[in-house]
């Protein structure tokens, strides 16, 4: 995306978003959905919760 630079660490893995504001003002959507995207690819590894198991602890802790 025009106005976004990813950079790497000496690992090749992705550490640091840099942002040219002008450019990401132009287009906040497509901005938007590549923040989303990096967030899901960055928990693709994360340990799956049911939402029963969720809905139980949240009611615990009574939030729900």
């Amino acid at each position: 995306m025009k106005g976004v630079t990813i950079l790497k660490n000496e690992k090749n893995n992705r550490k640091i978003i840099q942002i040219d504001i002008k450019e990401v003002a132009k287009r906040p959507n497509e901005f938007e959905d590549l923040v989303d995207v990096l967030i899901a690819e960055d928990r693709k590894d994360e340990k799956e919760i049911s939402w029963e198991t969720v809905k139980t602890q949240l009611k615990k802790k009574g939030k729900l």
